[in-house]
């Protein structure tokens, strides 16, 4: 400003700077304008006193503030302090420009005695009738001895027009980031704190010194034991409550409160939030801009925002949230800013905070969810659309805390005035209650529910559910499956299929129907239309049968089509959906996808644990898992989580003492694996289950009871387990059943019974009791003399427990080193190995290489892999985990011989080559 002021002088010929020219007696206007912060006011006060020094000029000042922007000539006033002539009111047409012609005589009266220095401070804050008079003081002002300096901010609008002729306006210009940065390292700072003053500072030199000075003492924010003092945020805060007019406030408060849940995205957005103030015109876009940037800093966020009033943050992020939900912003986005309203008492809120809780939840942040549900829950509704709130909440909070889950659950359903509605909503209160293990209070709400209904078909269906339900109780089962044998000849179309579903399941059970009976019972009514209400019920039940039979990709298939995918969390409050993911589990286990097993249950497992949701089937498969994987201290902890069953006789509890025998067992412990298994076997007697095709108990305890020299009761044990496993007929039952007898018979009887074993197996999906046969028959084998065919089966085994190593999951930590595949473990690995030494087989079995030696998963991986696809691409298209892709490539580069995945598609064209013809 100096070198602004005096630059003129300097040059010969030139005009004279505009004071010397005033007190010549050719009066100048000088306009300073700026936007807000950049030293319009210091270098008024700057000006005032150099041409006021030793009484060179006499000076008049006046300050505009927007308080007295109503009242007609109150900046004249100011200047004009005894003058009685100054109107109170705006005169009109000649009588305005008389009074205006008058002050002006007024001034230059004074004026010709010593000149004048008026001084005006924020014009743009003065009346109208005070601006029309600076405006024809401005053209008149050259045969005066005055000099005219104003200064106006540039947030508001354009400089006021005034005539070139007679002065010039100044723009104050914003100190540029390299003009920042060397005063900054000048003071000291260190690069990082320069970028701090560049950022927060905003060019504004008052900013940026009162950063310079804060940094100077420490960093920003300081520790509770520094100083207190904030000469950034005093300047920020000071300006917005002393100095700033309404709309200039406004319009930082809703900028600050914008960018604090992230700056507003989509063209305009931030203008129409700058908008939203209700003082008059809106302030430009370039100074809209300006302040955009800066307060993208938490510095200035803050101080803007300490400024504030109660309330104020409140109400603007709501009309914010409001523009960003008529703009087509994510709910999420809409939601993050409702959060900060004290209660949504608006319809649009509730819609976005419940579209927000079902965005979130799919992600799998369910945290979040709820706290979108609870927030939406604090805003006025009518009962039912409450009541559906509450019930969406129940269900989330629920695998994270079984009591506030069920208590929340209950709310709705007592908050649904219509019976219907409460009859509806009864079933997912009652699945809550069995996933907290209170089957028989789940069973009264089911029947209080159908109790209230007038409808036939509804009652039906909570009758069917019940008996769903019953499944977690003995004596109740019992009782729900002669009651489902009543109804099924006059069951409704869409019941039917429930219906027959539950009652092969129990037939199943007991030993009274074939696995084909069953399948054909199936898959003739998967086409059938079933209930809504009891879709997930039905193919819940369906999976289960057809998991028994062995169709593990069947019963696949239909849990993957209703279960989400991960990381969205399953909805425990339906029936339904708990049976698929049991189904889903052990069709994996069974299969011996251990990874899988581990990847899709065991953060649910998880998350659940010490919550009072306690999932006894989803935990003995997730330890089973490990357990195979070869890691057993890990399968104990598991196993540990849901605690004691007490008088709870669900099914669940028989597949847990069933994990924890085979834990024994493969810990040595042949007693507490026998006591396990006898513990196993009440539970499901109780049930009238005498199949082995869930939990083969029988089997367990008769290896158990021949490792403790008690041969004639395992082979009881043994003959009954196989006749029943006849009955069912799968190679899987009947194989693990003939490797029992064969255990417990001992002799060329057992060689007999593990052949046929052996081969049963083979034509089924049972890897791991394949595996395991073979090791006994390899055994039998070699003490039979007979050391090549031993051999043979021991190497067969080798090769299947290799092939599920390769789909183990590794252990924490493990992975590939430097490109080399990881060691293979696992318990069968262990037990097949140990085989191979008692055997005294010479070298390490000679795996299967190429493509033949691919199971049938990695040859899906492999073959979308050769074609370019990542392994986000594969894992979405197969339904696989990113972890199991990678386990399958590993094992697919280890017998393909390749170390990168361009070397895939050239192996897998040599393999597809046709052998070339024998010679002559």
């Amino acid at each position: 400003m100096k070198q602004w002021w005096g630059k003129r002088a300097a040059c010969p010929g030139s005009p004279p700077p505009p004071a010397a020219a005033a007190r010549a007696g050719e009066g100048r206007w000088v306009l300073l304008a700026s936007a807000a912060g950049m030293g319009r006011t210091a270098a008024l006060d700057a000006i005032v006193r150099r041409e006021s020094a030793g009484g060179a000029m006499r000076v008049a000042r006046a300050r505009c503030v927007p308080e007295e922007a109503g009242f007609p000539f109150g900046l004249v006033r100011q200047v004009f302090p005894d003058d009685v002539a100054v109107p109170f009111s705006a005169p009109a047409g000649p009588d305005e420009q008389l009074v205006l012609h008058r002050l002006v005589a007024c001034l230059a009266r004074s004026a010709a005695e010593r000149p004048v220095l008026l001084a005006v401070d924020d014009l743009h804050h003065a009346d109208e009738p005070s601006r029309r008079w600076i405006g024809y003081l401005a053209r008149r002002i050259t045969g005066l001895p005055v000099l005219l300096v104003l200064t106006e901010c540039l947030d508001q609008s354009e400089p006021t027009p005034l005539p070139p002729a007679t002065g010039t306006t100044v723009r104050l210009r914003s100190l540029g980031a390299p003009a920042v940065t060397r005063i900054a390292r000048a003071a000291g700072l260190t690069e990082e704190q320069a970028a701090t003053c560049v950022e927060a500072g905003a060019g504004i030199p008052a900013l940026v010194r009162a950063l310079v000075a804060d940094l100077g003492e420490g960093p920003l924010p300081r520790p509770p034991s520094g100083p207190a003092r904030s000469r950034y945020r005093e300047t920020i805060t000071g300006w917005l409550r002393h100095r700033a007019d309404p709309r200039s406030r406004h319009v930082c408060l809703a900028l600050a409160v914008a960018a604090d849940g992230g700056t507003p995205d989509g063209p305009g957005l931030l203008d129409q939030v700058a908008d939203l103030c209700p003082h008059g015109r809106p302030p430009s876009a370039r100074s809209v801009r300006r302040l955009g940037r800066m307060l993208r800093h938490p510095l200035a966020r803050e101080a803007v925002l300490a400024a504030a009033e109660p309330g104020e943050t409140a109400a603007l992020h709501a009309r914010i949230a409001r523009l960003l939900d008529e703009s087509g912003a994510p709910a999420t986005t809409v939601a993050s800013r409702l959060l900060r309203v004290d209660r949504p008492g608006e319809g649009w809120m509730a819609r976005s905070l419940a579209e927000a809780a079902e965005e979130a939840a799919g992600a799998g942040r369910v945290a979040e969810a709820t706290a979108y549900l609870r927030h939406a829950l604090s805003g006025p509704h009518p009962p039912d659309r409450r009541a559906d709130l509450t019930l969406r909440l129940g269900a989330l909070e629920l695998p994270h805390s079984a009591a506030a889950g069920i208590r929340r659950l209950r709310t709705g359903l007592e908050l649904h005035t219509d019976v219907r509605e409460r009859a509806a909503a009864a079933p997912a209160l009652s699945a809550a209650l069995v996933a907290g293990r209170r089957t028989d209070t789940a069973l009264r709400v089911l029947h209080q529910a159908s109790r209230g209904a007038d409808d036939d078909e509804l009652v039906q269906v909570l009758q069917t559910l019940g008996a769903l339900i019953s499944s977690h109780d003995a004596a109740a089962w019992r009782s729900a499956v002669a009651r489902l044998h009543a109804l099924a000849p006059t069951a409704p179309v869409t019941i039917e299929p429930l219906v027959c579903g539950l009652i092969t399941e129990y037939e199943a059970g007991a030993g009274l129907c074939s696995a084909a009976e069953a399948v054909g019972r199936v898959r003739t009514r998967l086409a059938a239309p079933v209930d809504p209400r009891l879709r997930t019920a039905w193919l819940g039940s369906a999976a289960t049968l057809l998991q028994w039979a062995d169709r593990l990709p069947e019963a696949r298939a239909l849990a993957d089509a209703c279960l989400p995918a991960a990381p969205t969390p399953p909805d425990l409050t339906d029936a339904g959906v708990q049976c698929l993911l049991s189904v889903r589990a052990e069709a994996a286990l069974w299969a011996g996808d251990f990874s899988r097993v581990v990847a899709e249950n065991a953060p649910l497992v998880e998350a659940s644990a010490g919550q009072g949701v306690r999932l006894p089937h989803l935990v003995a498969m997730v330890a089973t898992a490990h357990a195979e994987a070869g890691r057993r201290a890990r399968a104990w902890e598991v196993l540990a989580g849901p605690g004691p069953s007490g008088a709870d006789s669900s099914w669940e509890w028989n597949e847990l003492r069933y994990a924890r025998a085979l834990l024994h067992a493969a810990d040595g412990n042949w007693a507490a694996a026998y006591e396990d298994h006898l513990a196993c076997g009440a539970g499901q007697a109780a049930r009238d289950f005498v199949s082995p095709v869930a939990t083969p108990w029988r089997s367990g305890a008769a290896l158990a009871l021949v490792r403790l020299g008690r041969r004639r009761e395992a082979r009881e044990l043994a003959e009954e387990e196989l006749r029943h496993a006849r009955t069912w007929g799968t190679p899987r039952t009947v194989g693990r059943a003939l490797r029992a007898h064969a255990a417990a018979v001992g002799g060329r009887s057992a060689l007999d019974s593990l052949t046929e074993a052996a081969e049963s197996l083979r034509s089924g999906p049972a890897p791991v009791e394949l595996a395991e046969t073979l090791v006994d028959l390899g055994r039998a084998h070699i003490e039979a003399g007979n050391g090549r065919k031993g051999r043979g089966a021991l190497r067969e085994a080798h090769a299947v427990a290799e092939r599920l190593c390769g789909t183990a999951a590794p252990a924490p930590g493990g992975g590939a080193v430097n490109g080399a595949p990881p060691v293979l473990t696992g318990r069968l690995l262990g037990v097949v190995e140990e085989a191979l030494r008692e055997g005294r087989v010479r070298g390490r079995p000679r795996a299967m290489t190429g493509c033949p030696a691919l199971t049938a998963a990695e040859r899906r991986v492999v073959e979308l892999a050769a074609a370019g696809h990542t392994n986000a691409h594969i894992s979405a298209a197969l339904h696989l985990t990113r972890r199991t892709v990678e386990t399958h490539l590993t094992s697919a580069y280890r017998k393909l011989g390749v170390t990168r995945r361009a070397q895939l598609a050239p192996v897998l064209a040599r393999e597809a080559e046709p052998a070339a013809p024998p010679p002559g």
